[in-house]
């Protein structure tokens, strides 16, 4: 399908690719992975024919057709629908032919290619794809202009994928998308039937869609089978061996080198030591082993709060006279972590700027720990940022009253040494700038982060470094993201923004993703069933959301009774961490003793927690296995 030979390009004096060879087999799925400015998009506009290489050759077949979103999103007063099939220009021009053609041989050539491409199905195709990328039924039939960029980019990657290009070039593709978009167009690249190249920072993408994956790395293309993790786990130990080899090379280097420096004089050691000379000559240049800088960075350590932090009984928030979300009854603890889900447009950002206090809510009422700090992130807020100041001024005015070394301190935890912090803001990437707003929005130690949408600009190493520093964090998350691998690493509780309110979510990610997928074939096979068997559908559907419903109860407790473990096994470990302090026995024996009291309750109350999330987990399988 693809094959590219000795392929050089050279951008700005600066070498992207040389001398690169790959070859993509027809009908693979093939994602590209490499550091942020290695050449990845470069490479598909060179595919593409949008560049043209300085050597080497880039071979496809003729009449292949290639299909990639363009950077020129549609607009004017044409319907989404329209406006994804007219995306197939084969078919566009064929049905004008079939309105002019007079000559019987090209109408019969016209109507078989009509049918050969399935143009009766373009329509219901058309929606099949604009529903599952998040536009229902009425949106459908309006005009693309009444629609923001984000979601126009939705209707630019619905075009492509209704042509069913023969190569599919995908840069980005969840960008613009919200977890449920996403899972939905992972299920359509799995099964789609051409072959795909794939840019994405999703590690859950790259390891569900791709068969192949080409690395591209020190100006080089490297196949490996597999997806994503199989990459990884494959490289590492061609990196491991790589070290070995270096190793015993520079070990057999020194030893011959030692002995040519000790007897080059010696005549009767000469003929020996012109030995080594040469024997060092085969050994060819040192193995150089270049391992990938990795990102890192942490959150400051909230103070201690008591619980709960946030408390939502009956709230209603929304902008305006126009209520987004009512009867919000939630309530935030300490180390909370919680991810919302569901459609764009639900009114997920709603609710977290009404927790941030952007928006006051319109009725109810929302308590908060009167010592509560928050930290906010959201990706508008990079247009924020002052691209004429260098990370430490922009932190700097926004730490008044610390010292130069305090802001670059705590620059530092961010992953900017001072070459970055004294950078201007307009030269950082996409990621460094998200970065710059972490160490911003957490300056002030917040008890609670309030994320959203947070790996938008963020590589696979850095939403890597995302995940740990979540996780090391002590304090409340509440999270919005489209990457289920963030999710499902950080998250413990879901809830589930739709019908204009908020309610925990009582499955896992699997369970919601398999939900979302079996929705929309529900939807897209509701105009083919029977009555019946719709009525049976319903069914079913209405009898499991009456099953999660009696088991909600349940699962909260066992919820509950998990945290309630966590927080005890942390408070054991911090008294185990005292107890286990020399100097704690250097002072009155009084307070050794009341921290051995302290500890012996701690573990009678955390072995009866154990004891009632046992009962409890097992009451909640067999309710489960009984609805069933």
């Amino acid at each position: 399908m693809l094959t590219i030979t000795d392929l050089t390009y050279r951008i700005a004096g600066r070498t992207l690719l040389d001398q690169a060879s790959v070859v993509v087999p027809r009908g693979h799925k093939v994602a590209l992975v490499g550091r942020n400015g290695t050449g990845k998009s470069t490479l598909f506009k060179l595919i593409a024919g949008e560049l043209h290489p300085d050597g080497g050759e880039i071979s496809l077949p003729s009449g292949m057709r290639m299909g990639m979103v363009r950077q020129e999103v549609p607009a004017g007063a044409t319907s989404l629908l329209d406006t994804v099939m007219a995306a197939d220009t084969e078919r566009t021009a064929l049905l004008a032919e079939a309105e002019t053609a007079t000559d019987p041989a090209r109408i019969a050539e016209v109507h078989t290619r009509l049918a050969d491409i399935g143009a009766h199905s373009a329509e219901a195709r058309a929606a099949q794809i604009l529903s599952g990328l998040g536009f229902d039924a009425a949106a459908q039939e309006r005009a693309c202009a009444d629609f923001s960029g984000g979601w126009r980019m939705r209707v630019a990657l619905a075009g492509v994928l209704f042509t069913q290009p023969d190569l599919l070039l995908l840069d980005e593709p969840t960008n613009h998308l919200d977890l449920e978009a996403t899972v939905w167009l992972e299920s359509y690249l799995k099964n789609y039937p051409h072959t795909i190249l794939l840019i994405s920072h999703d590690r859950e993408l790259l390891n569900k869609v791709p068969t192949t994956t080409i690395h591209l790395d020190q100006q080089k293309l490297t196949s490996y089978s597999g997806g994503y993790d199989q990459f990884v786990t494959v490289r590492a130990a061609k990196l491991e061996n790589l070290k070995a080899q270096s190793a015993k090379q520079e070990a057999q280097r020194k030893h011959m080198q030692d002995f040519v420096d000790r007897f080059r004089a010696k005549a009767s050691k000469a003929k020996q030591a012109q030995s080594r000379l040469k024997a060092l000559e085969k050994l060819g240049p040192a193995i150089t082993v270049l391992e990938e800088h990795r990102t890192r960075f942490d959150f400051p350590s909230p103070e201690e709060l008591s619980p709960p932090l946030i408390n939502m009984d009956g709230a209603v928030v929304g902008y305006g006279d126009k209520a987004i979300l009512r009867n919000l009854n939630l309530r935030i603890d300490p180390e909370d972590r919680i991810a919302l889900l569901g459609a764009n447009g639900n009114g997920k950002s709603t609710l977290v700027k009404m927790l941030a206090g952007r928006l006051a809510p319109m009725g109810g009422e929302v308590r908060r720990s009167s010592k509560l700090k928050v930290g906010y992130f959201a990706q508008h807020q990079a247009e924020e940022l002052n691209l004429a100041w260098t990370p430490v001024q922009q932190t700097q005015a926004a730490m008044k009253g610390t010292t130069e070394q305090q802001v670059r301190n705590h620059l530092g935890r961010f992953g900017f040494p001072q070459v970055k912090a004294d950078t201007l803001i307009r030269d950082l990437s996409g990621g460094e700038k998200a970065r710059l707003l972490f160490a911003l929005m957490s300056r002030e130690a917040p008890g609670i982060l309030l994320l959203d949408e947070p790996t938008n600009h963020l590589d696979i190493d850095s939403r890597e470094a995302l995940v740990e520093a979540i996780n090391g964090y002590q304090g409340a998350v509440i999270l919005i993201s489209h990457d289920p691998h963030l999710v499902e690493l950080t998250a413990d509780r879901l809830w589930l923004v739709a019908d204009g309110t908020c309610k925990p979510y009582d499955g896992d990610l699997d369970e919601y993703r398999a939900w979302l997928l079996d929705q929309r074939r529900s939807d897209s096979a509701s105009r083919d069933v029977t009555p019946a068997a719709g009525r049976d559908r319903r069914e079913e559907r209405r009898a499991a959301a009456e099953l999660r419903q009696q088991l909600a109860p349940l699962r909260r407790k066992v919820e509950d009774a998990e945290k309630r473990m966590g927080q005890l096994g942390t408070k054991k470990a911090k008294l185990d961490e005292k107890l286990a302090d020399p100097a704690l026995y250097q002072g009155p024996k009084e307070a050794v003793t009341k921290l051995q009291i302290e500890l012996g309750q701690v573990q009678k109350d955390l072995d009866a927690a154990e004891e009632a999330w046992l009962t409890l987990s097992e009451q909640l399988e067999e309710a489960m296995a009984a609805g069933s």
